[in-house]
């Protein structure tokens, strides 16, 4: 069982431990000129002792009960996320709860920042996909009172509730295919190990090299880009181009990455798949409408969100850390057939 969470730090609390009154500790956060140097001091140091967050809605919702969840991800402009983030609305909309969403463009700032806004304004819990591998911030939260479930990461914390989907599995998968298909020299766009998902995707397509009985450091091209979108597929893609002995078939940490890999090979007047194949990840909406259908790894997004939030309302105490296994959907960038 997890530890039982703390309840969360009062007004009254700060009051007391301060020796004034509930009005005075309100001047202090609001209008703060009306109470004298003294005594102001001695409720800060009251508020710094017991870590004490203002209640946001509180004080915009004087009665019944506030019913709100958070939710942060990587980058909302990502159709995965939007898909995920449709899933935990429609959930929360099932239980009478709204959603706040943000995106921490993958910056533990950022995200610090949200996650102190939406404690401010009395979120009930967060769903939050960590943009770094430390979960420690989050499990502060939950001392404080806040409900907290990993989102598209498997918890390094058994008490805490997560909902992942099994990326070394869908990398290995991919990997597999365009090795089925007789590529022995592949490149990989993918992101900084820090997160999650690209340590594991990346981990995955060596697990089906080894495999196959081939020499990783020759069969591998991987390349860094520093952002995991469709620009960031361009850029990773020209130095594909550029190289001397030229792989044959590119896997991308998601679609977006595809997208842009695909336009410069167009652009390149690279035949797709014949010189060069494509497999992106996540299976987005547009994934299979482009010119060249593209062959990706299909995350159960609305699935994944649905199940954060359902997590999240649960009554029970006990976590839970739920993986979902991905599917490979074959396509026109890497068969060259409908």
């Amino acid at each position: 069982m997890p530890p039982r969470t703390k309840r969360r730090t009062s007004i009254a609390d700060v009051a007391k431990l301060a020796e004034v009154s509930v009005g005075t500790v309100s001047n202090v956060l609001n209008r703060p000129d009306r109470v004298s140097p003294a005594t102001r001091e001695r409720v800060e140091s009251a508020i710094a002792e017991l870590s004490f967050v203002r209640n946001g809605s509180a004080r915009q919702l004087r009665a019944g009960t506030i019913t709100t969840a958070g939710a942060i991800v990587l980058d909302i402009a990502n159709p995965f996320f939007t898909d995920v983030a449709r899933g935990i609305e429609d959930r929360l909309d099932e239980a009478g709860y709204t959603l706040m969403l943000a995106s921490s463009d993958e910056d533990p700032e950022r995200e610090a920042r949200y996650l102190r806004l939406f404690e401010e304004h009395g979120v009930q819990g967060l769903m939050v996909v960590p943009s770094g591998p430390d979960i420690d911030h989050l499990l502060t939260l939950r001392e404080r009172g806040l409900r907290i479930v990993l989102l598209d990461r498997p918890s390094p914390d058994p008490t805490v509730s997560s909902v992942a989907v099994d990326d070394r599995a869908g990398a290995a998968a991919a990997a597999r295919h365009l090795l089925d298909l007789g590529h022995e020299h592949l490149a990989f766009l993918n992101g900084p190990h820090t997160i999650r998902q690209c340590a594991d995707r990346s981990a995955g397509l060596r697990d089906a090299l080894t495999g196959a009985g081939l020499d990783v450091d020759e069969a591998l091209e991987e390349i860094t880009i520093t952002a995991l979108n469709a620009d960031g597929g361009q850029a990773g893609t020209e130095q594909i181009l550029a190289m001397d002995a030229r792989p044959t078939a590119t896997m991308c940490v998601n679609d977006l990455t595809a997208l842009g890999a695909l336009r410069t090979l167009r652009a390149a007047e690279v035949p797709v798949p014949s010189g060069m194949a494509v497999v992106g990840y996540d299976d987005v909406t547009f994934a299979g409408e482009l010119a060249t259908p593209l062959t990706s790894v299909r995350q159960p997004m609305h699935r994944l969100g649905h199940r954060a939030a359902d997590l999240l309302l649960a009554e029970s105490e006990a976590p839970e850390q739920v993986v979902f296994q991905p599917e490979l959907v074959v396509r026109e960038s890497t068969t060259g057939t409908g």
